[in-house]
């Protein structure tokens, strides 16, 4: 076979006739350039020329990463192997060469020649491979232990974990020292986390899912893994804690979720309180709006007038300043028509929020009690229909609004 050696567009040399020197810059450009038959065959070449190891490991190397022509490099290798019996750089080339061709066992007798005369880091990570192979996981984990124990290695740390995981039934102790180093290591990576998270998922221990997203959130402070860390204490029941936390974290990405938990938990002061440091950060007239709802909501006496009228105060300064949400709209179309401040200002109101959401019930209900205000008794009745066909009359106020809409002449 003719070999020949590429020096720019349409141009060939054979190697016989190339320099040396000429040819270590071409072997290099073709390793550079992933084209490893090509290096192999140059580096096959100097090493036919000068019988200099140096190329012969290079042409090992293309063989490898090219996975051609595994068998003859592993018999040429062998050939060194034997003049030159205490060359490492063979076992590190043999190994790899061994267990792509299979040859598992092979392989693992290199291995063990490796590690008996080397204690290096990087010679155990590489003799632990055929252990892999062969399915002694325990002896793997072993090696690979002693290599994390050297160097703090987070891609050793990470194949270490998957093999207690998997196969030798210690992901505790997996959890333990991937724990361990996120806590020791600032810049430890997102890979290391997430393989925490994987184990945590495995175990289910859902404090150590929050607690892992906490830190994520912490490093990183991406707003998917806050809300990932309040889906895991909602999950497990815990809003409680999941307010304690965001407290804490005081930010305005965590001020969003803690309002929406007071509310839930009905913590009503607490929320009116946040609405205030909402509103002076923002100017957002959705938080007068939202002022106005709270008021109402804690306020012990619904009846109020005092109350009512801030209340209405809070929405239509809201409404000014171009607040328009369908929501708002309601209920304070709603405040209007059921306290009979302004029936038909309330029913105004509510028509303009069914332009955001025609079948909105909620809203079709609050405009079938303004009808009933005005004794427009037909179309509450009509309209109030529409609402108990689609939700019923489990709802109290529902009911109540039905029972005196029907009693409506």
């Amino acid at each position: 076979m003719a070999v020949l050696l590429f020096t720019g567009i349409g141009q060939a040399k054979e190697l016989n006739v190339v320099s040396n020197d000429t040819l270590i810059i071409q072997g290099l450009l073709f390793e550079e350039y992933k084209a490893y038959d090509l290096s192999y065959e140059v580096f096959k070449t100097l090493y036919t020329r000068t019988g200099d190891k140096e190329y012969l490991f290079r042409e090992a190397a293309s063989s490898l990463m090219g996975n051609i022509y595994i068998n003859e490099t592993i018999k040429q290798l062998k050939t060194w192997d034997e003049a030159h019996p205490d060359t490492l750089g063979v076992r590190r080339l043999l190994i790899p060469l061994y267990l792509t061709a299979k040859r598992v066992q092979d392989a693992k007798s290199e291995a063990e020649i490796l590690l008996k005369r080397s204690s290096k880091p990087e010679d155990i990570d590489l003799a632990s491979n055929p252990y892999l192979y062969s399915g002694n996981f325990k002896k793997a984990a072993t090696l690979l232990e002693k290599v994390y124990s050297k160097t703090s290695n987070e891609r050793v740390l990470l194949r270490l974990s998957s093999i207690m995981d998997e196969y030798t039934g210690e992901r505790k102790k997996a959890i333990q020292l991937l724990e361990t180093h996120r806590r020791m290591n600032v810049l430890t990576s997102d890979a290391v986390y997430l393989k925490l998270l994987d184990l945590y998922v495995k175990e289910n221990d859902v404090d150590g899912v929050i607690s892992t997203y906490k830190a994520l959130y912490a490093k990183d402070k991406k707003e998917k893994y806050l809300k990932k860390a309040i889906d895991a204490y909602a999950f497990k029941g815990d809003l409680d804690g999941a307010i304690a936390y965001l407290e804490k974290v005081k930010d305005e990405r965590a001020d969003y979720i803690l309002y929406e938990l007071y509310k839930r938990k009905k913590l009503f002061n607490k929320a009116f309180l946040l609405t205030d440091k909402l509103y002076a950060e923002q100017k957002d007239p959705r938080w007068l709006a939202e002022k106005g709802i709270l008021l109402f909501e804690k306020s012990k006496n619904k009846n109020d007038k005092k109350m009512i009228k801030n209340v209405l105060s809070y929405f239509e300064k809201a409404i000014q300043m171009g607040e328009d949400d369908s929501i708002y709209l309601n209920y304070y179309g709603y405040t209007l028509i059921d306290k009979e401040i302004d029936v038909k200002k309330g029913i105004k109101v509510i028509e303009d929020a069914l332009v955001q959401q025609p079948d909105n019930t909620y809203y079709l209900d609050s405009l079938a009690w303004g009808y009933y205000k005005e004794k427009r008794c037909r179309e509450a009745q009509a309209l109030m229909k529409k609402v108990v066909d689609e939700e019923g009359v489990k709802e109290a106020e529902i009911a109540e609004h039905w029972k005196k809409i029907q009693e409506c002449k």
